[in-house]
């Protein structure tokens, strides 16, 4: 007797194959069965040895390819969690995460492996990639200057924490960088105040580069504004004195020349007054000079 299929029968038996696929899927390593019970006991996942995938790690990120190199790093963190190649991996990966530009991925890795593994020989190298991180990031002083912030924090632990790592020297030199793009920062917005005859606003941006960044490039023109705006505002005696302090300390300046002549103009010289924060400011400038 032969056997009639409905039609809706005919559709079971062509799903059915194709079910039976995609809920095989996970297991066929371990063998796809169409039981109804499955034993999950066979299915063991397949790694390879830590050691290998570090060093395939390593050939990779040498090679350039970077994202390969990232996989493998992080398959030894997977799949080998507490030996010491996870250790290593977890540093290189953060540093194969800065060369690809992802900042995110890259501080997080490192602050990860500071947290875990905070007195190792590898921990200054995290933290001075964290650093690197935000020195990426650094924008343009007519920007927010958040990264130079986070990037003056983070190597300054470097230097604070590990003076005699081989990082130290050149955390030291973007420390320096990133207090100068901050006074840079202090520069532009003083600028755009004394502009619009906004003096006090000015002024204030102004003192901040003397008192804070005194050690930057900016100092110069620092005291320089600082003489053009209280003698617009009529205070004469702190204009002479940021005048004076500028001769004092940087007597062949351009900026010198221009506060100098600007000062001669309405009648006036240079003239330091001891009691003026100028002044104080002036002596903690000498004092850190020599």
């Amino acid at each position: 007797m032969a056997l009639v299929f409905s039609r809706k029968d005919a559709s079971r038996s062509l799903l059915r194959p194709a079910f039976l696929a995609l809920a095989c899927a996970p297991f066929l390593l371990a063998g796809c069965s169409s039981d109804d019970d499955i034993d999950l006991s066979t299915y063991v996942e397949q790694t390879d040895p830590a050691d290998q995938l570090y060093n395939q790690g390593l050939a990779n990120l040498e090679a350039g390819r970077l994202g390969e190199a990232s996989a493998k790093f992080t398959a030894v963190d997977r799949q080998h969690p507490y030996s010491e190649y996870a250790r290593k991996s977890l540093v290189m990966n953060a540093f194969t995460q800065y060369r690809q530009g992802n900042h995110d991925e890259s501080i997080n890795s490192a602050k990860r492996y500071l947290t875990l593994y905070p007195n190792t020989e590898d921990a200054a190298y995290a933290q001075y990639i964290v650093g690197l991180n935000y020195f990426r990031q650094v924008r343009n002083v007519t920007q927010d200057q958040r990264e130079t912030k986070l990037m003056i924090q983070a190597m300054n632990e470097v230097v604070e924490r590990w003076p005699d790592s081989e990082y130290a020297p050149d955390a030291e030199t973007k420390i320096r960088f990133g207090r100068d793009q901050l006074a840079g920062k202090e520069m532009q917005v003083g600028r755009y105040y004394l502009e619009r005859r906004e003096y006090i606003a000015a002024i204030k941006r102004f003192r901040t580069v003397v008192e804070e960044f005194s050690n930057t490039r900016h100092i110069e023109e620092a005291l320089a504004r600082l003489t053009e705006a209280y003698l617009a505002m009529g205070i004469v005696h702190e204009a002479q004195t940021a005048a004076a302090v500028l001769g004092h300390n940087y007597p062949d300046s351009n900026w010198y020349k221009d506060a100098y002549t600007l000062l001669e103009k309405g009648g006036y010289s240079p003239e330091e007054n001891q009691g003026s924060w100028i002044s104080r400011a002036a002596r903690r400038l000498t004092a850190s000079a020599s």
